[in-house]
């Protein structure tokens, strides 16, 4: 007797697609080097991150989209081209070659060249999202689409209630996956819980230091990754120093919680990092740097962290940080933060400008001289 084939269902019906699905599916498609179209109504922008493409696909999207297309750049980035505009700028490629696009996009001593220049949209920010979602460089080669079909019609669609139901559902859906201890070097007997979810599904991980009183005011450590930091000692920055003091300051203070988040760079990625390390290296400071890739100051988020608070059963805490920032987005999402304590790290002669920065243009609550007195 011959099997017989399952009938045809929808997947969607079987195993859902959520906003949050399409987000990331948009997010693969960019990585990749393949257009997708962002649709608002009867607005549609098909759109490439010039991060993952190639000459190739750009003489394609340059045909498909009949001359069209244009460059979009953020804000922080027009800003180092000395061109000031809250919502980025477009500047028209018909004509240009591949080549000569990254130098507009992310290099430094620039210039734009004169004429077809506009301001960017809320379309072109939508595009800028998804290039975060999928840690590519917010440059942007896109174009806007007119009614009937275009070449772009197979690419994969993202509607602007996509984005703003997907990151809400990103930050919401994380789940405990495992829970093992694990005793650490000079602070004893742990437990990492593993929590995956967000965008990608990634995992994140909570280490859980002695025996804290959950439903008390925990001690907690909010610790986004730091690849050169934390595992390889990079003597640019004092991560690794903060993980480890943060680990042994939740020792001293009778036990809490090190959430460990999965955003290098301060959520740019690290590709990012390391392009605006060869900017630092020729003496911009991080801020500058990342502003030169089209960053903000600080693009990560701490959805995660909320989510695994909350799964912990904390809603109450002791924030190790000299970040004010980080502290305010907590309280925002509903958590009480009663206290702050301080955690610091050695000051170096590699990494003593990049605290500087922390301190005089990021507002972390940093004496860098006092630091450097206690510490001779």
């Amino acid at each position: 007797m011959s099997a017989q084939s399952p009938s045809p269902v929808s997947t969607s019906l079987c195993f859902g697609e959520t906003a949050a699905i399409r987000c990331e599916r948009a997010a693969a498609e960019l990585r990749a080097g393949r257009p997708v179209v962002i649709a608002d109504g009867a607005r549609r922008l098909a759109t490439t991150a010039l991060d993952s493409s190639s000459p190739a696909g750009f003489e394609a999207f340059a045909q498909a989209a009949a001359q069209q297309h244009y460059l979009h750049l953020t804000a922080p980035r027009a800003q180092t081209l000395g061109i000031v505009n809250a919502q980025g700028i477009r500047i028209a490629l018909a004509g240009q070659a591949f080549a000569t696009l990254p130098a507009l996009a992310y290099l430094r001593d620039a210039s734009v060249p004169a004429g077809d220049i506009a301001t960017g949209n809320d379309m072109d920010n939508a595009s800028v999202e998804v290039a975060r979602l999928g840690l590519l460089l917010p440059a942007m080669v896109s174009v806007e689409l007119g009614e009937g079909r275009t070449p772009f019609d197979g690419c994969l669609h993202l509607t602007f209630d996509d984005l703003r139901e997907g990151a809400h559902q990103a930050g919401q859906d994380y789940e405990l996956v495992t829970r093992s201890p694990v005793p650490l070097r000079d602070v004893g007997m742990s437990e990492f819980a593993v929590f995956r979810g967000g965008v990608a599904q990634r995992d994140q991980v909570a280490v859980i230091v002695g025996k804290p009183d959950l439903q008390g005011v925990v001690p907690v450590r909010v610790h986004s990754s730091c690849l050169t930091g934390d595992l390889f000692g990079s003597l640019k920055c004092d991560c690794g120093d903060q993980l480890r003091r943060g680990l042994h300051t939740l020792k001293e203070l009778g036990g809490g919680v090190l959430l460990y988040l999965d955003q290098e760079g301060r959520g740019t990625g690290i590709a990012a990092k390391m392009r605006a390390y060869g900017y630092q290296h020729e003496g911009l400071d991080t801020i500058d740097a990342d502003a030169l890739l089209g960053f903000g100051a600080d693009e990560r988020r701490y959805g995660s962290a909320v989510a695994m608070l909350r799964a912990l059963g904390v809603e109450r805490i002791q924030l190790l940080t000299n970040n004010p920032t980080k502290m305010q987005h907590l309280r925002n999402a509903g958590i009480e933060v009663v206290g702050c304590v301080p955690v610091t790290g050695e000051i170096t002669a590699e990494n003593e400008q990049y605290l500087r920065t922390k301190a005089a243009r990021a507002g972390h609550h940093l004496d860098v001289d006092a630091l450097i007195m206690a510490a001779q």
